[in-house]
């Protein structure tokens, strides 16, 4: 048996990922797209004090309607109006239910884990009834897809690039950054020093699922031109674990999706670009299965590495209510 072989495939397997990944970056930004956009919806949450496992039906949700609106729309405005509209659509659709969730979580002061399951369960069962209701029996064509304009990536793609950094900026050297952060690990002192817990619990939970809202018009109007039925495949989960993994910061969400995006593509890359040897042979022997799996069984191996350590802010998921003034 030869002692050094699983050392040299391990080599071999490192410095194939580092010849083909470059050239295949669009396609990891594109996967890690939807995750990200999800992660900078968590970052807004949690950041002030609002806990949300709802983004998975956020997204869910909003695909389902910006896609029905483009479906409406195509025949009779074209397919750039009814595109647009759509992706308008789904962002309002975010926005509406992170209303929705804002006013469970910060005015009912509901279990803000129940209220996301909520979320998630609705808009799981609703989108699956109104898709066999109104799209599949019609036999009609989809809104059509946003095209590529920039480095292999649409519109959608870019903007969620330029809101990470936007983001970042704001929440660490801006004044709405500063109440952000503020509300979210020390609200009593926050309202003592006359910032709105609540008004500013409302505007981010909105903010950031209307996030949530436009990872859902990626995926029906930029990414595939077609909604299914639970399309959203775990993917609000995992962008809960890419934020945990940046440690609630809009860089490192991204840097998270980054990776989710890359074990996602990996199953991509060795089909198009087949290691040689040894190693595109054991490759080429795993599983289909085993790679469409292997993002969320990083994540589960990331979060039981980084849960531990990676600290929330300290109000995360504990309601606030407001003091009568004597």
């Amino acid at each position: 048996m030869d002692l050094l072989l699983i050392p040299r495939l391990i080599l071999e397997l490192v410095l194939y990922l580092a010849t083909v990944v470059p050239d295949l970056l669009p396609i990891i930004v594109s996967l890690a797209t939807p995750l990200a956009l999800g992660a900078l919806c968590g970052v807004l949450n949690e950041r002030s004090g609002v806990v949300n496992i709802g983004i998975e039906g956020t997204m869910l949700a909003a695909a389902f309607t910006g896609y029905l609106t483009g479906f409406a729309l195509h025949a009779n405005t074209g397919p750039a109006v009814a595109i647009v509209a759509g992706v308008a659509v789904a962002i309002g659709t975010g926005a509406l239910i992170g209303l929705l969730h804002a006013w469970l979580c910060v005015t009912v002061r509901a279990d803000q884990i129940i209220a996301g399951t909520i979320v998630n369960i609705g808009a799981l069962g609703l989108t699956a009834y109104f898709n066999r209701l109104i799209i599949s029996p019609s036999g009609l064509g989809g809104a059509g897809v946003i095209p590529p304009i920039l480095f292999g990536l649409g519109p959608i793609a870019l903007s969620m690039l330029a809101l990470v950094g936007l983001l970042q900026f704001l929440l660490f050297r801006s004044r709405w950054g500063l109440r952000t952060r503020a509300v979210g690990e020390h609200p009593k002192a926050a309202d003592t020093v006359g910032i709105d817990v609540f008004r500013q619990r409302y505007q981010n939970v909105i903010a950031g699922c209307a996030l949530a809202g436009l990872a859902g018009a990626y995926l029906t109007l930029e990414s595939t031109g077609s909604f299914q039925n639970g399309m959203t495949n775990g993917r609000g989960f995992i962008a809960l674990a890419a934020m945990i993994f940046g440690r609630w910061t809009p860089i490192g969400a991204f840097g998270g999706a980054l990776l989710f995006g890359a074990f996602t593509a990996l199953g991509v890359i060795v089909r198009v670009r087949p290691a040689p040897g040894e190693l595109g042979d054991l490759l080429a022997a795993i599983p289909s299965f085993w790679y469409a799996a292997l993002p969320y069984l990083v994540t589960v191996v990331i979060l039981a590495g980084v849960v531990g350590r990676a600290i929330p802010p300290a109000a995360d998921g504990i309601p606030y209510e407001k003091e009568a003034r004597a």
